[in-house]
């Protein structure tokens, strides 16, 4: 859990359970089944996010793989790309996932029979990968963008192979 949210729940007296509960809804809790623990004990992060993007049709969502970098051109122009990279200083503040896409459904109501896509992403870990540091800066940053997405009404989870 971010700085953010620590101080959040302080200020407005969310107890340890709720938070706990929000911490599951990022993914923070991975629970591998028997299977899946089988297939990816020791694979790195490469395997998991193969492995995500894989099985993500069957739950309706699609996935791009999402580099993140820099570059220089032909004239020594440096040449950033990736989400949430536009200059290095956000990159280090705000990382954005591995896995950039959507979950495709439909809507009831007003939208009856409309096909939608809600913006999903999923940051990959490796299947050793035992849950969410507070005090991993990179984590951190990446925990940023998770919130900033499910903020907007999207969907992000960190992963090491748990679906979806």
């Amino acid at each position: 859990m971010t700085d953010i949210i620590q101080s959040w729940a302080a200020r407005h007296g969310i107890n340890e359970f709720a938070v706990a509960e929000l911490r599951m809804l990022f993914g923070h809790c991975p629970e591998l089944s028997t299977e899946q623990v089988a297939t990816f004990k020791g694979k790195g992060e490469s395997f998991i996010q193969s492995s995500v993007r894989l099985a993500a049709p069957k739950h309706g969502y699609t996935f791009f793989r999402n580099n993140v970098g820099a570059l220089k051109d032909e004239r020594g122009v440096p040449i950033r790309y990736g989400a949430f990279n536009d200059t290095a200083a956000l990159n280090k503040v705000v990382k954005s996932h591995d896995l950039l896409g959507w979950k495709s459904f439909i809507v009831t109501e007003d939208w009856v029979g409309r096909r939608i896509a809600q913006f999903a992403s999923r940051e990959c870990k490796s299947a050793d990968w035992t849950g969410y540091n507070p005090n991993n800066e990179r984590e951190k940053a990446q925990q940023r963008f998770a919130e900033l997405v499910v903020s907007a009404g999207g969907e992000a989870k960190f992963t090491n192979g748990q679906f979806p």
